[in-house]
């Protein structure tokens, strides 16, 4: 039966031998910043633990850590401001993959689980989109991707965890067995007992949540730690389920003339796929991921000329980009994609997938500038994938050599909300007034799957930096009223908009009662100060 109550345990010797410490300057230079290019990162030194035991040292010894995988944070919680940086890439191992679940550890980068699999030829589908990412810090941020739509967030494939506290002890967390009673969570460790209050605020409804604290009347032990950011405790070893096999998965991208058509199509696609999926449909379409890039991530992608480099060929006149992935019956070939599409358009077509795919399509007269991608075709699909990944790329490199050749206080600003799906359009509208309004030079892409959008100021200078947190902000208070959240995949980390946004959320009661689980696991406000909550420049400690 599930308890509320848990007992933590130290962790074994381990290899007794020192930790890695590094103080070189030039080394530590290589931690003080990450993808957010947020300012002002500095450390006096980087640690890379090997087991439990080296771990649970540096938590007793440090006055303060911050937790961090690839640094591939787009919130600035992984940039440090002054404490001891704590890599987990030194954390690597991979179990063999059991029928259902693979155990891994902190440190593993979504690329080396994704090859794992595949060699046993399984999978785990709701990875976001850069596989540089760790596991660790996919945890720590509830980190979801483009398919959502299907497979939901990460939060939804965590079986058990390992977390070390910070005061140096560790609970092994199974999904199901401690679940909150009377408001609580009681943990005993070897200092006594800690008492974590659950809050009482209540969640946005809907598939991405990375926006503090998980808070439900009896809820599971394992949804507090992950997408805390590294607040409240250090992962140490992940299970995660899996799919008992590969998903063959056809590439759909479709170049469309304006939003509203796009709009149209998007949901055209989703229906069909909600379809299939309630009625367990074996020739229905079945689109996991539906991706959007506007006219101005085409024209970077043409600036900059990663369209040239990854061979994809999108009309001038285009205003939209449609990404789509659909998954296919298990060992449909590509010879057999290309067939049905040429019989879609006659009476004796077989019903399948990809015929009901081409006939929607050609209903809105789209199969023109529209190119598949079968099964199989890796290069191909690895072109179209990069194709869309290069779009957040040049924006932050574009940030990058504003912020050196312009004003180092330049940073990233962007917005990651997300509505329910029948206000999609509306937050389109919202994003672009906001930021037109105030003569700023954006970009929108993201998941139209999920109604989660990533508006991204292109900043010409730090004023602008400032004008672009302002209409975050606002689209942020209109995001809340329409039953979004502002803070859907990233996370909060360090960044003061988003740290705004978390507050506006919640509010301030919300905010103390957050800080309340903060308080109990973390009395000394060891683990990553300043992520979530501001902290005072004076005494690096969080402000009230």
């Amino acid at each position: 039966m599930p308890t509320h109550r848990i007992c933590a345990r130290r962790p074994h010797a381990g290899t007794q031998t020192p930790v890695e410490l590094v103080t070189a300057s030039d080394r530590v230079a290589e931690f003080l910043e990450d993808a957010a290019h947020y300012p002002g990162g500095h450390a006096p030194a980087v640690v890379f633990p090997r087991d439990e035991a080296q771990l649970a040292s540096v938590l007793r010894e440090a006055a303060a850590v911050l937790p961090v995988g690839a640094q591939s944070s787009l919130t600035g919680g992984a940039t440090p401001r002054g404490e001891v940086v704590l890599s987990l890439l030194k954390l690597t191992l991979i179990a063999e993959p059991a029928p259902t679940h693979i155990t891994v550890q902190p440190g593993v980068t979504l690329t080396s689980l994704r090859d794992t699999l595949t060699d046993a030829g399984k999978a785990y589908p709701p990875a976001p989109t850069f596989e540089g990412a760790t596991i660790g810090g996919i945890v720590s941020t509830n980190a979801a991707g483009a398919t959502t739509f299907k497979y939901g967030t990460t939060r939804d494939w965590v079986r058990s965890l390992t977390i070390m506290l910070a005061c140096g002890e560790l609970l092994d967390l199974e999904r199901g067995q401690v679940r909150a009673a009377d408001g609580r969570f009681e943990i005993e460790t070897s200092d006594g007992t800690i008492t974590v209050p659950i809050p009482t605020y209540q969640m946005p409804d809907v598939p991405k949540r990375s926006a503090g604290y998980h808070a439900a009347p009896e809820m599971d032990l394992i949804d507090l730690f992950i997408g805390s950011e590294g607040t409240l405790g250090v992962v140490t070893s992940v299970a995660l389920d899996i799919l008992p096999r590969h998903p063959d998965i056809c590439l759909v991208l479709v170049a469309l003339d304006d939003e509203p058509r796009a709009v149209r199509v998007a949901s055209r696609l989703r229906d069909a796929s909600v379809e299939t999926r309630r009625a367990s449909m074996p020739n229905g379409l079945d689109v996991v991921a539906i991706e959007y890039m506007d006219r101005r991530c085409l024209e970077l992608l043409r600036e900059d000329g990663a369209d040239r480099r990854s061979r994809v060929t999108v009309p001038d006149t285009a205003g939209v980009v449609l990404l789509a992935q659909v998954e296919l019956q298990p060992g449909t070939t590509a010879a057999q994609v290309h067939q049905e599409v040429g019989l879609a358009a006659s009476a004796e077509a077989p019903d399948t997938p990809i015929v009901r795919l081409c006939r929607l399509l050609d209903a809105e007269g789209l199969l023109e500038t529209t190119e598949l991608v079968a099964p199989g075709d890796r290069t191909r699909a690895a072109e179209l994938l990069a194709f869309r990944e290069a779009v957040p790329e040049t924006v932050n490199r574009r940030v990058g050599i504003a912020k050196r050749t312009v004003d180092d206080t330049i940073e990233k600003t962007a917005a990651d909300m997300i509505v329910p799906y029948p206000r999609f359009a509306d937050s389109l509208s919202l994003f672009r007034d906001a930021f037109e309004s105030r003569g700023l030079d954006y970009a929108i892409w993201g998941h139209i799957s999920d109604a989660n959008l990533h508006p991204n100021l292109l900043p010409r200078t730090a004023h602008e930096v400032r004008l672009g947190q302002d209409a975050i902000l606002a689209c942020g208070q209109e995001i809340i009223r329409m039953g979004g959240c502002p803070l859907a995949e990233h996370g909060v980390g360090r960044n003061p908009t988003k740290q705004a946004l978390l507050r506006q959320l919640y509010g301030d009661t919300g905010i103390e009662q957050m800080r309340a689980v903060k308080r109990a696991l973390d009395p000394e406000g060891k683990l990553a100060p300043g992520v979530l909550f501001p902290v005072t420049p004076e005494t690096g400690r969080e402000t009230p």
